[in-house]
């Protein structure tokens, strides 16, 4: 299955992909950690008296390679570079993330003894034939790019999916995967130079175990272990009485449902968790800067707003949206009750006073937080309620060109798009993707009639809107001026 994508912006990538430095023995051990709970977690309960020691022997494959290349190198794992920030998002400084120490130490035998965990990372096994695959991983400047977050046997992986001619004759393929010894629920793609330099490229991934993975995307990653992890597991101590857990200083302590990437304050990071809470980070110092605790249940949804961008939404199992303002912590914020558990949130990229939730019951609400009062006694009345679906409403996505026009995916199987004008929503088109019970969609920010769709299938689904004889005709104009704007 697919559980999650994200749209990478064209010109993101460096066109030339990087390899990267083996393994240090701290990253091994990490990475160790995470398969080893992960086993545990899918195998028995917290509780369970049977003795889950491991012995060396028994490490994979893989790991002992990857052991062996650390203990050549002697490479240590360094840590952040960059310097702390004030707290408060008004208060952040950017102008200092372009800061960094490109020391490495290297105290091995001598890169003689240097072993490669895999043929693809030694420089000397390189013949002829490897131009054609090189030529594959190229990413050019007109290239669309989705990475999508792929779940098979309770293990997973990133997929790097290309988009050749993304506005006329797609070609669509897999450039590169990146193994995450997890299951991953979440993703969201930011720029934030957390390596130095002015932007990055780089996609955070939410997973049940209670960490956050940053991966490099320029990388051609073979290995498991994130760039960056943001919260996770400290120790974990295996004995005949059960799991012991101690989680890294201000980490969520269930899995990550939601993140959401603040595009102005590009350090920060927001999460959402099964432990009810939402957590603010600083990716740069690799910091959690605000815990808040508003809702009673699991938070599944966040958006920030698109004009103020300190806004956040939060939406949870506790059937209630939550708008909070980081330049006013203090304010418990303005809650909206809609009856049953919130799937998803997204901000009208044409207006910043609506928004709309999707929930597990098949509908689609609207609100106007001009309505919102600080009286916690008042109902706030949607604008309206759409009964867009048979079942659980998973995705929205609002087409980021044209106005109130909204995609919604279910896990009925079916995908549709939404004329909301004036609060009265009228379907405009209606597709099965064969992408299965349908968990994730988003329409793309550079060709905004191109909307993609994944699912329970774990095939990734392209849709050309445009394609679809309704779709043209309302909204071919938009089309037409956007290419000739381009």
């Amino acid at each position: 299955m697919i559980t999650a994508l994200s749209w990478v912006p064209k010109g993101a990538f460096n066109p030339i992909p990087s390899v990267p430095d083996p393994l240090s023995k701290e990253e091994i051990d990490e990475m160790m950690k995470k398969k080893l709970a992960l086993l545990e977690n899918s195998e028995e309960d917290v509780e369970s008296e049977e003795d889950m020691s491991v012995d060396a022997s028994k490490q994979p494959a893989a790991i002992e390679q990857a052991l062996g290349a650390a203990n050549a190198l002697g490479k240590k794992a360094g840590g952040s570079s960059f310097p702390d920030i004030a707290d408060g998002l008004d208060e952040l400084n950017m102008d200092a993330y372009d800061d960094e120490d490109d020391a490495i130490d290297i105290l091995g035998t001598g890169i003689g003894d240097t072993f490669y965990p895999s043929n693809e990372l030694d420089p000397h096994l390189k013949d002829d034939n490897d131009s054609e695959e090189a030529e594959d991983m190229v990413v050019k400047h007109e290239d669309a790019v989705v990475v999508c977050a792929h779940v098979k046997d309770e293990m997973g992986r990133l997929l790097v999916n290309i988009i050749e001619d993304p506005d006329g004759d797609i070609n669509q393929y897999v450039r590169n995967d990146i193994d995450i010894a997890d299951f991953p629920l979440c993703t969201a793609w930011l720029d934030c130079p957390i390596k130095g330099g002015e932007k990055g490229n780089f996609m955070a991934v939410g997973m049940m175990n209670p960490g956050i993975g940053i991966w490099d995307l320029d990388i051609i990653n073979e290995d498991e272990c994130a760039a960056l992890t943001l919260g996770g597991f400290a120790e974990i101590q295996m004995n005949k009485k059960g799991n012991k857990i101690k989680y890294k200083e201000d980490s969520h302590t269930g899995p990550i449902l939601a993140l959401a990437w603040n595009k102005v304050y590009r350090n920060i990071l927001a999460s959402g968790s099964a432990d009810k809470t939402v957590k603010i980070w600083d990716v740069a110092t690799a910091k959690c800067k605000i815990t808040m605790e508003h809702h009673t249940d699991k938070v599944q949804a966040l958006a920030w707003n698109h004009k103020e961008h300190e806004v956040l939404l939060s939406g949870s199992v506790d059937h209630t949206v939550v708008m909070r303002d980081g330049r006013v912590p203090s304010h418990s914020g303005f809650k909206w009750s809609v009856g049953t558990d919130v799937e998803s949130l997204a901000w009208n990229p044409h207006d910043q006073h609506l928004f709309v939730a999707s929930l597990n019951d098949g509908t689609v609400v609207g609100f106007d937080i001009r309505t919102a009062t600080s009286n916690s006694s008042t109902e706030l009345k949607p604008q309206f309620t759409l009964h867009a679906h048979d079942k659980n409403v998973c995705a929205i996505s609002y087409n980021p060109l044209v106005p109130n026009l909204l995609a919604t995916g279910s896990e009925d199987k079916m995908v549709k798009l939404w004329d909301l004008s004036n609060n009265q929503p009228s379907c405009v088109a209606s597709k099965n993707l064969k992408a299965g019970a349908v968990f994730t969609l988003s329409f793309s920010e550079d060709c905004p009639f191109l909307l993609a769709i994944a699912g329970s299938r774990g095939n990734l689904k392209l849709w050309d809107t445009l394609s679809d004889a309704g779709v043209s005709k309302r909204y071919g104009t938009y089309a037409r001026q956007n290419m000739a704007s381009s």
